[in-house]
């Protein structure tokens, strides 16, 4: 991907000195499809990431937004590199200009200079006016950017494309208590205006896998608990029998496989209709079975039914280990949508000592991921909000958290959970 693009970026005129290459595929998306459209649809107007080309662009209701950050003040010259036949509008900081597009080959168009009063995140919109029937309104493949402003922040052709649209994820790192740990509960809010398609809301990360709940569509939400092999692959076929995870029990409605591409292991999810506001508990358990292996059992609290269900119990070989690496994430998994804003609080949490002990967990380190680290894209923050963390990411906000910075919530009114183990599945 990241050579397809390089290849064309070569192919074009070299850029002035000082200038930014915004790239189309790793800083673009359809933020507006005709009327019903969906953009998670292949079918409608779509960012081609391999070929850094816009596809099926033929109606004036869709809108491509690029973003990028200015860190400087000052005038700020801007050109594109398109091709096509066709008049188009580009709107930025306020203006809107019409441009004539006409040629079948990449071709730089200036569009001046703008004033910068501000340093932050800039939308940069792009929809087509006219075309001749049958035809598309061409592509933008990089707008460029110059002037006092430069350099700007972007995903560079050289980062991952993938990545970089989807967004950084942050985490929470909890400080767990000195002792064996077997137990760790947590408890998810997702506010209305962070409940995005394509998240993945972790509630009970540990040392060899996830717990947590997602928004996989519109229509669709589920509860997800994954335990990683021993064996290093993205392939879980080449996994060997004597180190493959394996399935003790799961609950009523849940499906049992294994996946792949990020490592590989034992994964298990079920359908579960969570709303947004709502208080969504997580309990994790991790425990060593005195055979040198260890046992993982994740359950989640049904509030319809008012009661705790299993989700899964796996046992991972080749690892004697009680609860290490207690964290929580928060991330969006699909590019196409990785222009949204989504948010959760994570809050009361607690630990339960391998005796029998419930211990309160107040003390979280932030951070984020490569993405972040590396500066494409400063649009992650976390923090402590009333007596819960927060963690938000996505939507090119301004204002980011330092990675490494750590929290502490105060909860002077809670009380330990109310779980009675002699009940659970």
């Amino acid at each position: 991907m990241v050579a397809l693009v390089i290849t064309l970026l070569m192919a074009l005129p070299s850029m002035a000195q000082g200038e930014t290459v915004i790239t189309l595929s790793g800083n673009a998306y359809i933020t507006t499809t005709p009327e019903g459209g969906n953009p998670m649809k292949r079918h409608m107007p779509f960012i081609d990431e391999h070929n850094c080309a816009l596809r099926n662009w033929k109606d004036s209701e869709t809108v491509v937004s690029f973003y990028f950050k200015v860190e400087n003040i000052g005038k700020m010259k801007v050109a594109l590199k398109a091709k096509g036949n066709s008049r188009i509008e580009v709107s930025l900081l306020g203006k809107k200009k019409k441009i004539a597009l006409n040629s079948d080959e990449l071709t730089r168009v200036d569009l001046g200079t703008f004033k910068v009063k501000n340093p932050g995140y800039v939308k940069m919109d792009i929809r087509g006016l006219k075309i001749n029937e049958g035809e598309e309104f061409g592509n933008v493949a990089q707008v460029v950017v110059g002037g006092d402003v430069a350099p700007v922040v972007c995903v560079s052709p050289e980062f991952s494309t993938h990545f970089g649209r989807r967004g950084p994820s942050c985490h929470l790192g909890y400080t767990l208590p000195k002792e064996d740990i077997e137990w760790f509960y947590n408890e998810v809010v997702v506010p209305e205006e962070g409940d995005i398609p394509s998240s993945y809301y972790m509630a009970c990360g540990f040392g060899q896998g996830y717990f947590g709940m997602q928004n996989n569509s519109p229509h669709k939400r589920r509860v997800l608990f994954s335990v990683w092999s021993p064996y290093e692959t993205d392939n879980p076929a080449e996994i060997p029998e004597s180190k493959r995870v394996t399935l003790l029990k799961k609950g009523e409605g849940v499906t049992v496989k294994d996946f792949g591409n990020e490592g590989s292991g034992g994964q298990s999810f079920m359908y579960y209709d969570w709303k947004p506001g709502e208080r969504c508990r997580f309990l994790m358990g991790v425990r060593p079975d005195g055979e040198g292996n260890t046992v993982y059992t994740a359950y989640f609290f049904d509030n319809n039914k008012d009661k705790w269900v299993l989700v899964a119990s796996f046992r991972r070989p080749e690892i004697t280990t009680w609860y290490t690496g207690a964290h929580s994430f928060l991330e969006n998994f699909n590019p196409v949508m990785g222009y949204l804003n989504r948010k959760a609080y994570y809050t009361n949490q607690w630990a339960r000592t391998a005796d029998g002990r419930w211990l309160p967990v107040t003390k979280a380190r932030f951070t984020c991921d490569e993405t972040g680290h590396q500066r494409q894209r400063l649009d992650y923050n976390g923090g402590v909000e009333g007596e819960n963390f927060f963690l938000t990411m996505g939507g090119f906000f301004n204002d980011y958290m330092k990675s490494g910075t750590y929290f502490e919530r105060t909860d002077n009114t809670a009380e330990a959970p109310d779980v009675d183990f002699s009940t659970l599945e």
